[in-house]
């Protein structure tokens, strides 16, 4: 990684910072889409034919094609494409062309995989002693599961949380958030960025060993803290929460958790005799006595007309609460357009094509993506290459033998 001479207050966070980024479906290209938002250079290994197989699920872009789904097109936003067939024995020797030039390897196959291809973290320290190498796995790269194919519900499943979801229901349920790729995604970031402080200052590199289970445990904000210290597992309703009809709208209100909320609470609702009752007295004693004291919240919450109404009274005395709002809804919603939460991006069909952005703003501003996402696989095949020094000549005997794809300009 250099540091331009002529860097600006204004230049990317990661500006200088090379990523090869192996990564496919959620997990590695959520966090390196970061990356690239970030100023990187992401340079992205694909299969030479389908590509990442997300590129073909829904909702397709272009109807002319069927590798051009808005799946792909938000968690790739900004990267190059490079088509190289990693099973091919000479694709090894490309590959490596790529790490000399690079700063962070990013890939998320199973255990194993790229030791099979020569293309571990051993095997590309000895290349390049201070690369950043980071694996995103479902249960890491060590332990008696390590070898387990993961996938986000599976983990959800494995993890205790789809017990803990379905409350006092007798089955469990699938739930719809990929939160175990998203938060390995987002922990391989952060791993990331701080392995880049460390080595500006050492010159030391790292390889990061991000778990999709232990994301999704580490996530868990009482349960397990409880369980490790001979506490008990709670299987009901995530207590303290109300989510309430009014009309054909849903309220969703917190009543615990900040000290002064309940004091407010019982004012707000004219009850103060319940700041004293015995059932009520105490957080635990709210814990404990939450079926009745949800139900004397349903009955506040039934002498409004609408849920608007609810949101606005309880939002003006501190109490947290908000409209239960549908995807149709949070895409319109002033909020998200304040924040620019919605970017719009090139598209060679399209014009241009909304995706999701960065959550979090730097100095005052939003992030937006670096540029499109790589229409076809291998697109940048053959820049890529050339800025590595293959000749023309070079370039077409690997397409040739099929180590590579280069796609058809048209």
């Amino acid at each position: 990684m250099t540091t331009p001479a002529s860097a600006t207050h204004d230049e990317p966070l990661l500006a200088g910072v090379t990523v090869v980024d192996f990564t496919r479906v959620l997990s590695g290209p959520y966090g390196t889409r970061m990356l690239a938002d970030l100023g990187a250079r992401v340079i992205k290994i694909e299969r030479p034919g389908e590509g990442d197989e997300i590129r073909h699920t829904v909702f397709q872009l272009d109807p002319g094609r069927t590798d051009q789904s808005s799946y792909f097109a938000r968690l790739n936003a900004g990267k190059e494409s490079i088509a190289i067939d990693l099973a091919h024995p000479q694709a090894r020797d490309v590959v490596l062309d790529l790490v000399r030039t690079a700063d962070v390897v990013v890939e998320n196959f199973s255990p194993g995989v790229m030791a099979r291809y020569g293309l571990d973290d051993a095997a590309l320290r000895a290349l390049r002693p201070d690369i950043i190498y980071c694996s995103i796995s479902g249960f890491g790269q060590t332990g008696p599961l390590s070898s387990m194919q993961a996938y986000a519900h599976l983990i959800n499943a494995i993890s205790g949380m789809m017990d803990l979801d379905r409350g006092d229901e007798p089955k469990p349920r699938v739930a719809y958030l990929q939160a175990a790729d998203v938060l390995a995604g987002a922990h391989a970031f952060g791993a990331i960025c701080a392995a880049l402080v460390r080595r500006g200052r050492n010159g030391r590199g790292a390889y990061l060993d991000v778990s999709m289970l232990e994301c999704l445990v580490a996530a868990d904000d009482i349960t397990y803290g409880a369980l490790l210290n001979g506490g008990t597992v709670q299987r009901q309703p995530r207590i303290g929460m109300v989510v309430h009809a009014i009309g054909k709208r849903y309220l969703a209100m917190q009543s615990s958790g900040a000290p002064h909320l309940w004091s407010r609470l019982v004012a707000l609702i004219g009850r103060p005799e319940l700041a004293t009752d015995a059932r009520f007295a105490t957080p635990m004693a709210r814990r404990t006595n939450w079926p009745a004291l949800l139900q004397i919240l349903r009955d506040w919450l039934d002498g409004f007309d609408s849920v608007d109404e609810a949101v606005e009274t309880l939002s003006g005395a501190r109490i947290p609460a908000v409209p239960m709002l549908s995807p149709e809804e949070v895409v319109e919603h002033p909020q998200m357009a304040a924040r620019s939460a919605f970017p719009e991006i090139d598209h060679p069909a399209r014009g241009r094509v909304r995706v999701t952005a960065l959550p979090f703003h730097i100095d005052g501003h939003p992030v937006a993506p670096g540029g499109s996402a790589p229409y076809r696989v291998g697109q940048h095949t053959r820049q890529v290459l050339t800025e590595l020094g293959y000749s023309a000549e070079r370039i077409a005997a690997l397409q040739s033998l099929r180590v590579i794809e280069v796609p058809d300009p048209s």
